[in-house]
């Protein structure tokens, strides 16, 4: 009987291997470079061109032709104007007077040419005061400029307005005109063509050009909280620029609002939108933050903040000016905004928003061509199901496997089993491996090789990732022992592991309410659908024809997260430039490039095992990181470029006073306090003709317990990272301006047990306070918003004031309040740092300072101002 079996068995898998023509045979390999190049020119050839289209922008000429549409070239020749006014910061006479001036004659022009007959324009100056609390800091403001217009139709009666946002102002030594000129040049065009246009629309639209977003954030605020229109606007469009050109990225929206998400879709002519971005920038993760969350927090003003992308090394440098701003990209978002306007205008939904609250929602284009969206509860039903189906096709595939070969069911899962394993290895060291060069390199000194090139990535990041995914597969390919089913079979079965593991991933993360998981659901989506027809078509069981279906079904998926993690890449790569010396940014590069390639190839690269001599494939590849390695380390790898790819620098011209409890001196000196923006601090400097003998680290002055690490960080980035500053004595600085601050009055109050001071501080337009109580003194009272005093737990000492001024000078007068259960008053109760920041040029730097500025080289991007700190101890 046994015998029979056997010989039943053996006649069964002769007739298997016949069907599938000797699937045992591997694929020659030389036809596995083919393989693996094709999915690099296709990345090429497809991703890229698709990522960078932008439309054919409208000219002067061409508006008769076209009415009534966005004219990108009458948006250019404005943005020459507001180019030439130059670097435009809070408080100079360019921001509050010249930038307000442009935009007024610009208003002015599309009230001449407005149709009197359908609509009202209505234009107000708003200079509001106020304060809130920024991540560690108080935000406090005086007098900053908003340039608010209302455009109505003729006898409306709607009460609820649409708000649409930009910002005028920039950072020193930048005009500014991607950040955020751009926007701004769009909204006025938009207005001109909505105000000549003969459709009358239903809600009125407040244009805000706000004068204070640098700040950070305050002239948003300032309207959301003090303007007379502010509690009439319902939803918001945001606009935002994070480089300069590119398409605009909608990265944020809502919340709770997915009828938003359903006008974007009907009304935005060219989509480009990722939940995973607004999950990424909602955490934290980057260093940027818009007004959206000033309208969000303060306002409750659901919206939609939009970002063109590209381009973000010259984000606040000099280089973000009207050559870098192509035309074709105003032309992009204006044909994205004015349909999103006149849509949101004429929305129903606007007389009773909260009535449309429904949860989050999951968003996505793809390639540009079209836009998905859903809300997150069908999200959590998708996930699921597709998760749960393709775990059934799974296993239907694993039955048929077994039953055609005659293999117990139970052995196969054995083997899959094994799979599964060693796919969660691969998983790791698809992950690790990456992460293994970006930590050798860091230790080399040696990060942000690919700053400038992002070619090396390839080599460094993602061809590192595909070895890890591939390896241990491979490796067990190649030993293990001979099986009574085809390698085929077995190769499948590999697919299958990345499915299960997908599936698996998919139902947890859902469980955790993330959204960006919908990446797993299109995963296993498409390789479900392949499976379906190689089991329907018997392709499932013919050797290695079912790849054909299979990758065939992955050409959608490897499109798609390519377009979307090569995105995150052009975004992210310039911001590693900028993010400080604390995090190691080729950590996150790694990360980005491992997922990208585990979504995009992860159904790919095991088919490498199809070929002959697939170790020794997976060790060319190994070859060629290397190459890039050596690469890399050369003078190739060197991060910056002139004009195009800069290094950032930030320093102050500081002079410094501290003065102790009996008024005398203990320090005074003047230096340059340097806050370098990236991993490798002033190493690239080193080999140049700049002149940096004695720049010394302050980490000292941390560890003694100076107030501030004795110098005065300008705001709270700054002042998180300032143990990592760097020092440079000099020559006394020149204060350029006037300044003081007066100890007013010293007051017990009734209790006894508080002491009230009362100053007066004036200065430049932008100042600093640190507030440090000594011994058993705590701040009981202050005439600055309480926050940081009614949630001690929540801010960290020494207390931080940041104060700016726009148009009113006017000194500021405040008392804090100490309390000391001794009343022993007669000894130090507090440290007191004052800053006084002479940021604009409307403050001449001192010739030492400009011969200083114009050592450095020219693959170096300077921002600098003189400051003036004094450390007090009363």
């Amino acid at each position: 009987m046994r015998e029979n079996q056997k010989e039943e068995f053996n006649d069964a898998l002769m007739n298997t291997l016949k069907k599938s023509k000797n699937p045992n045979s591997k694929i020659d390999w030389y036809y596995a470079p083919g393989f693996l190049l094709f999915w690099l020119a296709l990345f090429f050839a497809v991703v890229v061109p698709l990522f960078n289209k932008l439309p054919d922008s409208v000219t002067i000429a061409e508006e008769s032709k076209r009415p009534n549409e966005f004219v990108a070239e009458r948006a250019q020749l404005a943005l020459y104007d507001y180019d030439i006014i130059g670097p435009k910061v809070v408080g100079s006479i360019a921001n509050e007077q010249q930038t307000v001036a442009f935009l007024l004659r610009e208003v002015e022009k599309v009230r001449q040419a407005m149709r009197a007959d359908l609509f009202e324009l209505e234009v107000d100056v708003q200079a509001p005061s106020g304060a809130y609390m920024h991540w560690n800091m108080v935000n406090m403001y005086q007098a900053v400029t908003n340039v608010v217009v209302k455009l109505s139709t003729v006898g409306s009666t709607s009460e609820n307005y649409v708000l649409l946002n930009s910002h005028f102002d920039s950072k020193p030594s930048s005009p500014g005109s991607g950040d955020d000129g751009t926007m701004v040049i769009v909204m006025l065009e938009v207005l001109r063509v909505m105000a000549t246009s003969p459709f009358p629309f239903e809600h009125p639209i407040v244009f805000l050009f706000n004068g204070a977003e640098e700040n950070p954030l305050q002239a948003s605020h300032g309207f959301i909280t003090k303007h007379k229109w502010a509690k009439n606007c319902k939803i918001l469009l945001n606009l935002e620029v994070a480089g300069s050109g590119g398409r605009d990225l909608l990265f944020q929206g809502g919340p709770n609002h997915p009828w938003l998400m359903r006008y974007y879709k009907q009304h935005a002519k060219h989509p480009f939108a990722t939940t995973m971005a607004e999950e990424i920038f909602q955490a934290g993760i980057l260093p940027s933050d818009t007004d959206f969350r000033i309208f969000r927090d303060y306002g409750q003003v659901p919206g939609l903040d939009m970002a063109q992308i590209s381009n973000g090394y010259v984000y606040h440098t000099e280089f973000d000016n009207y050559a870098n701003v192509p035309r074709n990209c105003l032309q992009n978002s204006g044909e994205n905004v004015l349909p999103l306007l006149r849509a949101f205008a004429n929305a129903s939904e606007l007389y009773n928003v909260e009535d449309h609250r429904a949860g989050h929602t999951v968003f996505f284009d793809f390639l540009g061509l079209f836009f998905v969206f859903y809300t997150q509860t069908t999200g959590i039903i998708l996930n699921s199901c597709i998760a749960a189906v393709s775990l059934l096709l799974v296993g239907l595939s694993l039955w048929r496997m077994a039953r055609l070969t005659h293999t117990s069911l139970g052995q196969i899962s054995i083997w899959f089993g094994i799979l599964v394993a060693l796919h969660v290895v691969g998983v790791l060291l698809n992950i690790c491996l990456p992460l293994l060069m970006a930590v050798l390199f860091d230790a080399g000194n040696r990060s942000l090789t690919y700053f400038s090139n992002q070619w090396l990535m390839i080599g460094l990041f993602v061809i590192p990732g595909i070895i890890g995914l591939s390896l241990p597969t491979t490796l067990y390919y190649s030993f293990r022992k001979n099986v009574p089913i085809s390698h085929a079979y077995h190769l499948q079965m590999s697919l299958h592991a990345h499915c299960v593991f997908l599936a698996v991933l998919a139902i947890i993360l859902t469980a955790m309410n993330l959204r960006t998981i919908y990446l797993c659901m299109i995963s296993i989506l498409f390789y479900s659908a392949s499976l379906i027809i190689n089991l329907l078509s018997s392709l499932h069981d013919r050797g290695y024809y079912w790849t054909i279906i299979t990758q065939v079904f992955q050409l959608m998926p490897f499109f798609y997260f390519w377009y979307l993690f090569y995105m995150f890449l052009v975004v992210m790569i310039p911001m590693m430039g900028r993010n400080g010396s604390a995090i190691n940014p080729d950590l996150l590069m790694a990360t980005l490039c491992a997922l990208g390639g585990f979504f995009a190839l992860g159904f790919v690269t095991p088919l490498i095992n199809m070929f002959r001599w697939s170790k020794s494939l997976l060790l060319g590849l190994g070859i060629v990181t290397f190459i890039f390695s050596m690469i890399a380390v050369s003078d190739v790898g060197f991060p910056y470029q002139a004009k195009t790819s800069v290094m950032r620098v930030n320093f102050l011209h500081v002079r410094r006073i501290f003065y102790e409890y009996d008024g005398s001196i203990s320090l005074e000196d003047s230096g340059y306090y340097f806050d370098f923006q990236d991993r490798r601090l002033n190493y690239p400097l080193e080999d140049t003709s700049l002149n940096l003998q004695g720049l010394t680290g302050i980490e000292a002055d941390c560890e003694a317990g100076e107030l501030m690490c004795g110098v005065p960080c300008f705001n709270h980035r700054w002042c998180k990272a300032r143990s990592t500053g760097r020092w440079l004595p000099r020559s006394e600085v020149p204060i350029p301006g006037n300044n003081s601050l007066l100890l007013l009055a010293k007051t017990i109050l009734p209790t006894g047990n508080i002491m009230r001071y009362e100053f007066e501080m004036s200065g430049p337009p932008h100042m600093g306070l640190f507030i440090d109580p000594l011994d058993d003194a705590s701040v009981k009272d202050w005439s600055f918003i309480r926050n940081p005093l009614d949630e001690p737990h929540k801010y960290e000492r020494p207390y931080q004031i940041f104060f700016s001024y726009g148009r009113d000078n006017t000194p500021l007068k405040f008392h804090i309040d100490f309390e000391k259960p001794s009343r022993n008053f007669n000894v130090p109760i507090f440290r007191l740092g004052v800053a006084w920041h002479y940021v604009s040029y409307d403050f001449k730097r001192d010739a030492d300072g400009m011969k200083f500025i114009a050592d450095f080289p020219d693959f170096v991007h300077v921002m600098e101002w003189p400051t003036l700190y004094k450390r007090y101890i009363f």
